[in-house]
Order: C-alpha cells, then structure tokens, then sequence
C-alpha cells in the first residue's frame, strides 16, 4: 500500500470539502429574510437551476446504486423508466409551475390552503416531511458504503459493523448540514453545480477505464453477454401463462414500458410537481419560462445519465467475470465502490470517490434545505410564532436544518441494518419509500389545479389517508423493520410489516413504480366527491 498515493487521494477529496463548505458559506453572506434563505431572492440563472435538478436526482442512490442494477440485471431495462420522467416533466411544467409562481408561494403547500384551508396543507406538508426524511435518509446509507469500502481498503480484514456505517454517514450528513445550514437555496443550487459536473466526468471516466481493462474491449463485452442480453423495452407479458398469471406477473416487474409510461410519469409528476425539494429550486428561477425550461430539459438529460450509470454495472460484470476479484463485497450495492477504491488511477480515485460524497450531498442539501423551508412556513410560522421576525424566521430555519439532519441519520443507519440483513438493491428501496405518500399528495394538487370547486379541507385528509393505505395494502409492500418488543430489550431483531396480508394470494404484489398511480387515483376519485367552499381564481 503506498502511503504516497493515499496521501494524493486525501488531498484531492480534502480540497473538495474545503471548496463545497467555502461556497456553502459564502453564499450565506446575504440570507437576510426567509425569501432569500429558500428562492434565492428568484435570480438564479436557468442553467444553474437545471444543473440543481440534475445534481438532486442523481443522489448516491444513482450513482452507486443504478451500477449495482446493472451488475445484478445485466440490461437497460431500468433506463426505460425514464420515458414516464419527460412526459411527466412536459406536464408539471404546464399544470403546476403557473399557480406556484401565481401565488408567490415559498412553500408549495401554501397553495393548497389558499386552495382548500390549513388541514389540507397541514396533511401534505406533513407527508413531505415524514417522506423526505425517509427517502434521503435511506440513500444517505450509500455514504456509509463508500467509506465501509475505504475502511476495508485501508485496514484489510478488520471487521465491519452497523456502527462502521454509522460514521460514514454521520460524517457526510453532519458536512452537508452545515453549508445548507449557513448558506440556503443558493449553497444547494451553486454547490450542486459543481457536482453535477464531476458526478458526469467521473461515470465517463468510469466507462473508459473499466472498458480499457476489459481483454478484448467491446468484443470481449458483446460476447459473454450474447446469451444474457435483455431487452431494454420489456412488455413484460408472458404469453405462454394464461391471462391471470400473465398479468399478475407483468404488474409484478418494476421494469416495463406500462410502467415507464404509467407508473413512472406519475412517479414523476409527484417528485417534481409537488414536493418541495424538487419544486423549490425550479422557484429560484427568474420566471415561469425558464423555469419550464430547465425542467423539462433535466428530463431528457436524465436519459444519458442512467444509460451510463447502468452500463457501468454491466462492464463490472465483465471486468470481474475476466479477473474475479476474491474480496469483491457480497452487496450489489458496494461494488462499484469497491472498483473506485481498488481500482482507479491515484488522484482519479480520490476525484471519483469525491463525486460519490458529492450526489449524497446534492440530494441531501436540497432535501435539509427544502424541510426546513416547509416547516418554517408550514408550521412554525402560522402555530409557534405567528409575529415572527425575519431573523427569527432564518434562526429557527437553522434549527430545523440540524434536527431534520439528525432524523435523516437515525434512517439512513436503519437503511444500512435492513440492507445488511437481505442484500437487497437500494434503487427499489428509495424510491418504494417515496411511493407510500406521494400518490396522496399528486392526487390532492391534481385536484387542486384540475378542478375549480371540489374538494373539501375536511374530507381531504381522509382521502388522503385511504390513498396512503390503498398503496400499502392494494401493493402488498413489505417493509423492512425492527421488531419493536425486541428493541425494548435493547436488541435489533429484524422483522416486515406485511400489509398484504389482507388480499387474497390471487392478487399481484404491484411493483413500487405504479405505487404513487394507486395513492394518486384513489386520492383524487375519493377528494373530487365533496364540494370546497373555497376555490383557487
């Protein structure tokens, strides 16, 4: 082990921090109301913002988790995914954006109490909130991968615990806290663009270096996989089963073209039309058109990203079918960065295991900052301090930042024991996570802006509820949990909550894409049944 070549990585991933928390708190210099704190003061350039969008999709989930999709299914079919993210792009541009900016809101829960009353909003921000918290929190699990990967390089044959996740992700989480702490939206927007840069120069690099040590290069590749190849657009109808069996197996596959058009584009029109994170940066922009703008491109350059990401995890099977690597990790998760570490030129290396911390920290910035914005004008606002102060305002929004840092940790440890526990790919898990409330939010805004007088504050909230339980007991989701009684006794036992179980053994478990479709359509045909007495002009 050279000490030379570690000392050149460490420096490399030093002066990486050092650049992102300096940008972080020379951005902060002028946040002196919460507009400035959350929007940017609506100045930020469009192609920052689309750079932001970019960077906040492709958390580590993606990069280190679509490599691990790859290896495991040694196809594109993952990539069709991405047909549902345009045309759900395409559609938030022209439903959602206009009212937002209409009503000038900062959170975008705002414009459904203006829409129905406080009971609405209340239930949605809390569902943004609690799902948020969940979503980043278990792709910030990947930051203990990466620095799991780096201990075992360092320190070969000592042994690996929750704890050693545990400190990974507490280290990436607590440097992430602090610049959106201190510098808001435009720390998150600024920072993201420049890891939107290195997170596409290192999958590149990635490709060409795993491909340069493949003997034979792309014969080599095209012929162990000749008699693997899957089709990137799968039906995923079997025409030999009858009817039942054939459709129950299809809604079954997270990876088909009805789920990239269906499942996907709703997916889709929840993450980016009515969650904070997402919507709060498309906000920052100058105007309605660019806004439109930068968020209908991301969607075509998300299709480029992922077909990389997954060629990655094919050429690693290839690379490891012609040199097997006896200490390649078990986790499909781990190894790609089990490649960076081991494998990658020195300065590269710590270039690319510094584009891994930077898409943890991009999502994890916008998520912090778009919490705490949600609480402030949710919660903290209208019910704990109605007289508020600008400062008080941007004081208690630091607050919320740390606390919501805090609860991401105590997920993303939880993340890592169940991931430990089934070995299970992170890419289902992260978005799964989101699909349990989302549908009830899309279903509730597309109530709001699709009609002019239904929907009631009352009886939205119980609409909402029953699309929540509909996507957990129609999809028969198991959730990886600890047994609680277990817990009490200071002990982690790993248990599943089993919603199926109330459906018959006929009836599919649907795949996590069509899971915000489910919540959406039971939300929006329960809501549109009750009259509002208010309505948006």
């Amino acid at each position: 082990m050279n000490s030379f070549s570690l000392a050149i990585d460490a420096a490399v991933i030093l002066a990486y921090f050092v650049i992102i928390v300096g940008i972080g708190l020379y951005a902060g210099r002028k946040n002196d109301t919460l507009q400035e704190f959350a929007l940017g003061g609506h100045k930020i350039p469009w192609w920052a913002v689309l750079a932001s969008i970019i960077a906040a999709e492709t958390s580590a989930a993606t990069f280190l988790g679509t490599p691990a999709e790859g290896f495991k299914t040694l196809g594109f079919a993952y990539a069709q995914l991405a047909i549902g993210t345009i045309l759900a792009r395409i559609i938030i541009a022209y439903l959602f954006i206009a009212p937002y900016f209409q009503f000038k809101v900062q959170s975008i829960y705002e414009y459904l109490t203006l829409r129905f009353g406080p009971r609405t909003k209340n239930m949605a921000s809390g569902i943004f909130l609690l799902g948020r918290v969940l979503g980043i929190g278990v792709r910030l699990y990947l930051g203990g991968v990466i620095l799991v990967v780096i201990w075992r390089y360092l320190f070969p044959g000592a042994e690996i615990t929750l704890w050693t996740y545990f400190w990974g992700i507490v280290f990436v989480t607590a440097i992430t806290t602090l610049y959106t702490a201190i510098g808001g939206i435009k720390a998150v927007i600024w920072t993201d663009l420049i890891q939107a840069c290195l997170m596409c120069g290192a999958v590149v690099f990635a490709i060409f270096a795993i491909l340069g040590k493949i003997p034979g290069g792309f014969a080599t590749v095209d012929s162990m996989l000749d008699d693997r190849k899957v089709a990137m657009f799968q039906t995923g109808w079997e025409a030999t089963k009858p009817f039942g069996e054939a459709l129950k197996a299809m809604l079954e596959n997270p990876y088909t073209i009805l789920a990239a058009l269906l499942g996907s584009t709703f997916l889709t029109m929840a993450t980016h039309g009515t969650d904070q994170d997402m919507v709060q940066r498309m906000l920052t922009a100058e105007n309605i058109k660019k806004s439109r703008f930068s968020l209908i491109l991301s969607g075509f350059a998300d299709i480029p990203i992922v077909l990389a990401f997954l060629a990655v995890g094919i050429l690693l099977w290839v690379h490891y079918q012609c040199s097997p690597d006896p200490s390649l990790p078990a986790a499909h998760n781990e190894i790609f960065a089990h490649y960076i570490v081991h494998e990658m030129p020195v300065g590269i290396r710590g270039l690319i295991v510094a584009g891994v911390f930077a898409t943890m920290m991009g999502s994890t910035s916008a998520a912090l900052n778009a919490l705490a914005t949600s609480f402030i004008r949710d919660f903290y606002q209208p019910y704990f301090n109605k007289t508020s102060t600008d400062s008080e305002s941007i004081r208690a929004a630091r607050t919320a930042t740390a606390v919501f840092g805090g609860l991401m940790i105590l997920v993303a440890t939880a993340s890592a024991y169940a991931v430990l526990e089934t070995n299970i790919t992170i890419i289902p898990l992260a978005l799964g996570v989101l699909g349990y409330g989302y549908g009830s939010l899309l279903g509730i805004f597309l109530l709001g802006v699709l009609t002019k007088s239904r929907g009631n504050d009352a009886t939205n909230v119980i609409a909402m509820l029953f699309g929540i339980a509909a996507v957990l007991i129609l999809g028969k989701v198991k959730i990886p949990a600890i047994d609680p009684t277990a817990l009490l006794r200071f002990e982690l036992v790993p248990a599943e909550w089993n919603f199926g179980i109330l459906m018959p053994e006929w009836w599919p478990a649907i795949a996590w894409p069509y899971y915000v479709f489910i919540g959406s359509t039971v939300t929006l045909a329960l809501g549109v049944l009750f009259k509002s007495n208010r309505t948006a002009e």
